[in-house]
């Protein structure tokens, strides 16, 4: 996948995720998921967005763990807010399975990027 189609999938999946977060009931755990899920997966689209400007291979990887650990964790605020029942499960499964395959993605690319690296170290020596 081109690094412009992944962006618009990353960023498309932060709006998503913002809406969903809005739709919560007003309650004290609702402010608090809602917040932690529209900073991570915002995250997701604007760290990715820093990974493609990446002007080597180690700052390549580095930027990317942290959109992993941030698609991650929007995984785990979409199934926690599953587990409490806090929005009809069929709303929020098609994001929990978005967030499962952008991190594939990632991943993938992390561990391309990372025999990269080492292919080119190897020249190096």
């Amino acid at each position: 996948m081109k690094f412009e189609a992944l962006q618009k999938r990353s960023k498309e999946f932060a709006h998503r995720c913002v809406k969903l977060a809005l739709a919560l009931l007003p309650t004290k755990l609702r402010h608090h998921i809602q917040g932690q899920l529209i900073r991570c997966a915002t995250s997701v689209a604007a760290n990715y967005r820093a990974t493609c400007l990446a002007q080597t291979t180690r700052l390549f990887i580095s930027k990317l763990s942290i959109v992993i650990e941030e698609v991650d964790e929007s995984a785990f605020w979409l199934q926690f807010i599953i587990d409490e029942e806090l929005i009809e499960k069929e709303r929020v499964e098609p994001l929990l399975n978005e967030a499962g395959e952008l991190t594939a993605i990632f991943v993938a690319s992390r561990k391309t990027a990372g025999g990269r690296k080492q292919r080119e170290a190897k020249i190096n020596q």
